[in-house]
């Protein structure tokens, strides 16, 4: 079964840091482009970052300079490390693997269930 378990999630002041993990499944993790994505309460889903299996990288405007997200291949693992946090980050952040399809057959998209951030004094 396929999965996508996120973890990291937390209370946090303002200025402050968190790093999320998602642990993917092997078979989703090597070959699928990988996101973190987030929705505050009353707002649409929107991107925070997206990292492709080659390693390159982008980032939603409101979080460049801030976060970064990266990729273990070798624990089928990626992270955002959050740095100087604000109040306008509180949301849930999911964890989502892109559409893969070659000649063996497609897989993905896939969401993992989220995992809450909360930034306030």
């Amino acid at each position: 079964q396929v999965q996508l378990v996120e973890s990291g999630g937390g209370l946090v002041q303002p200025g402050g840091s968190l790093r999320l993990s998602c642990a993917a499944s092997g078979s989703i993790f090597r070959d699928n482009g990988m996101g973190w994505y987030r929705q505050a309460p009353g707002k649409e889903r929107e991107l925070v970052a997206h990292i492709t299996s080659s390693g390159s990288t982008n980032y939603g405007d409101s979080v460049k300079g801030r976060f970064t997200i990266s990729r273990d291949s070798s624990k089928n693992t990626v992270y955002l490390q959050m740095n100087g946090l604000k109040p306008e980050d509180t949301a849930v952040y999911y964890c989502h693997a892109d559409r893969y399809c070659s000649r063996r057959g497609c897989n993905g998209p896939y969401w993992g269930q989220g995992t809450p951030v909360t930034v306030s004094s």
